[in-house]
């Protein structure tokens, strides 16, 4: 059999407009006690996350679980990319057992879920099993996750790929909603957040503008 390629993506590359992000748990009390990821690192990528969705104008759920009685505000970074949203609290650890954020997901009504938050063994395995379940095709930014220890993390992840979920990180979520430096509408945005939240790569980018004028493409 033949097999001709052609210069098309492929289905299974995100695109801005084909998913939902659910961004869950980004608050105090679970970051205190997350030490598979550094914290500085962790609200770097998720605000990474949090820019390139808003930039992108990716459907997003922001959700808390017990904000104002135990858990404490949500991550800046998360936020301040998107102003006035509201933040589904909840009681449940299980995001997916959530009626309002069902009511939320059902009324964007995306098949592709891409997941962030803390902790991954418990608020990201939760909504990722049950999403899967029922259907839906799952992603998790597993360098925007993060659990009491790597073993947990790990373990986490591991489970989750064998269930059938995508594993992918925030800088990747970032160029594959970009994939072309031709596409100039949104070429500075993506150069943006890389430079403010891409770590070593952001700093290639500024040295190699600011040096010499580079420009990607």
């Amino acid at each position: 059999m033949t097999v001709t390629a052609t210069p098309t993506p492929g289905a299974k590359l995100l695109t801005p407009h084909d998913h939902t992000l659910v961004m869950i748990d980004f608050q105090s009390q679970m970051a205190f006690a997350t030490h598979s990821i550094d914290p500085v690192q962790l609200r770097s990528n998720a605000g990474l996350v949090a820019s390139a969705a808003a930039g992108f104008g990716a459907s997003t759920i922001l959700t808390t679980v017990a904000e104002k009685s135990f858990s404490g505000p949500m991550f800046e970074e998360v936020t301040a990319p998107f102003p006035g949203q509201k933040l589904l609290d909840r009681t449940s650890m299980n995001t997916w057992e959530d009626a309002a954020v069902i009511a939320r997901i059902n009324e964007i009504g995306k098949s592709r879920i891409v997941l962030a938050g803390l902790w991954t063994s418990v608020c990201i395995v939760g909504p990722a099993l049950s999403a899967l379940d029922q259907g839906f095709e799952v992603y998790v930014i597993a360098d925007a996750c993060g659990d009491i220890s790597t073993e947990a993390h790990n373990r986490a992840m591991e489970r989750m790929v064998q269930a059938g979920a995508q594993p992918i990180t925030s800088l990747q979520y970032l160029l594959e909603m970009q994939r072309d430096w031709a596409r100039t509408d949104t070429y500075d945005m993506t150069t943006g957040i890389a430079k403010k939240f891409g770590g070593g790569y952001g700093i290639g980018i500024t040295y190699a503008k600011t040096m010499f004028g580079a420009h990607e493409g």
